[in-house]
C-alpha cells in the first residue's frame, strides 16, 4: 500500500472518530491541517520495529492508538492558548469538610506524628516501601496516602478501548507556596513501561493535570512517575536518589 492512501486513511479516522462532536457532522473543514499533521507525524515520529510497517495503520486498534498520539500532540501544542478545563461528574460531588468522605480529612496528620494519613497500609512492591521512607524523612512533604479506597480514579484510552488508571500515592508538598496552598503530588511507581503505561503518563500530564488544575477549585496538581526495573532486583543508591527526586518536585 502506497504511503498517500495511509495517510488518507489515517487523516479520514481522525476527522471521523477524533474530532467529531458526539452528534454532530465531521468536521470536514479540518481535513487539510490534519492531514499535514498526520504527515509529519508519519514521517519524523512514525517507528517501524521487527518487521512492522506503516500500513498496518489500517488496523483500526492500531489507527486509533496514533491518533490518540496525534491528537495529544496538538493538545500539549495549544495547552496554553487553548486551556483544558475538567469537567466534573455531577453525579458524583465533592465531598464536604468534615464529612467521612472527605479526602483533606483523611490527609490529617502533623508532626511530629508521622506524615502518613494512616499507620498502617498495604503496599506492592519494595518500591513503594522506599518511597513511603523517602516521604516519611522528607522535610518538604506535610502528608501522604496510598490511593486505596479513595475513589481517585483517572479514564483514558488505549487503543479503542476505555480504561482506568488508578495512581499510587497522593502527596501533600510544601513547594514554597505557604501552608494554604500545597502542591498535591500524585507518584505513580512503576515496572517495565509498557505502551499502556505511556498513555497513562501522557494523559496524566496532557489532560487530568492541567484540566484540574485550571479549574482553580481543587488546589494545585502535578504528576510524577518512578520507574523501578524488577521487583527481585535490589534497590540501588540511583534509584533510591530517582525516588527522592520525584518528591522534590521544582516551581
Amino acid at each position: 500500500m502506497r504511503i498517500s492512501q495511509v495517510l488518507y486513511e489515517l487523516t479520514s479516522h481522525l476527522v471521523l472518530h477524533q474530532w467529531r462532536e458526539r452528534g454532530e457532522d465531521p468536521p470536514l473543514h479540518l481535513f487539510g491541517q490534519l492531514k499535514r499533521i498526520a504527515n509529519q507525524w508519519l514521517e519524523k515520529y512514525l517507528v517501524c520495529k521487527g518487521g512492522t510497517y506503516p500500513a498496518q495503520l489500517k488496523y483500526k486498534m492500531l489507527a486509533d492508538m496514533a491518533c490518540n498520539k496525534i491528537t495529544r500532540a496538538i493538545t500539549q501544542a495549544f495547552i496554553g492558548a487553548h486551556p483544558i478545563k475538567a469537567l466534573l461528574d455531577p453525579y458524583n460531588p465533592p465531598a464536604r469538610p468534615g464529612t467521612s468522605a472527605s479526602i483533606p480529612r483523611k490527609w490529617t496528620a502533623g508532626k511530629p506524628a508521622p506524615n502518613a494519613a494512616c499507620q498502617l497500609g498495604d503496599l506492592d512492591s519494595d518500591w513503594e516501601a522506599e518511597l513511603c521512607r523517602v516521604a516519611e524523612a522528607h522535610p518538604k512533604v506535610r502528608a501522604y496516602v496510598k490511593n486505596y479506597g479513595l475513589g481517585l480514579e483517572v479514564p483514558y484510552r488505549y487503543g479503542s478501548e476505555t480504561r482506568h488508571y488508578r495512581p499510587d500515592f497522593i502527596l501533600l508538598v510544601d513547594d514554597g507556596q505557604g501552608p494554604a496552598d500545597l502542591l498535591h503530588l500524585i507518584v505513580e511507581i512503576k515496572g517495565y513501561r509498557r505502551e499502556d503505561a505511556k498513555e497513562k503518563k501522557s494523559t496524566m500530564e496532557t489532560y487530568w493535570v492541567p484540566g484540574v488544575n485550571n479549574l482553580k477549585t481543587h488546589g494545585r496538581w502535578a504528576f510524577a512517575s518512578s520507574v523501578r526495573c524488577t521487583r527481585s532486583k535490589p534497590i540501588s543508591s540511583e534509584s533510591r536518589g530517582r525516588v527522592q527526586q520525584n518528591v522534590s518536585p521544582t516551581r
